[in-house]
C-alpha cells in the first residue's frame, strides 16, 4: 500500500533534532494553503452565483413549475 507523504515523514526522523520543520519538509505539498482555499471559496460562490440566477430566470421557473405540476397530478 503506497505511503503517504504525511506518513512518510512520520516515519523518517531527520537527525539532529530538526524535529517539526524537517518533517514537514519531508512531508511534501501535502495539503492545501491559505491561498488555495481562497480561490476555491471565490470560485464556489461565483459558481453558486451563476446558478442562482439561472434557476430563477423566467423561463427555467415555468419549466419547473411544469414539471412539479405534472409530477402532483400524475
Amino acid at each position: 500500500m503506497p505511503q503517504t507523504p504525511t506518513a512518510l515523514a512520520r516515519r523518517q526522523r531527520p537527525a539532529g533534532g530538526a524535529g517539526w520543520v524537517a518533517r514537514l519538509r519531508l512531508a511534501g505539498e501535502a495539503g492545501m494553503s491559505t491561498a488555495e482555499y481562497a480561490v476555491g471559496t471565490i470560485a464556489a460562490v461565483a459558481f453558486a452565483g451563476v446558478l442562482l440566477k439561472v434557476v430563477t430566470s423566467p423561463s427555467v421557473q415555468s419549466a419547473l413549475t411544469a414539471i412539479i405540476a405534472k409530477a402532483l397530478k400524475g
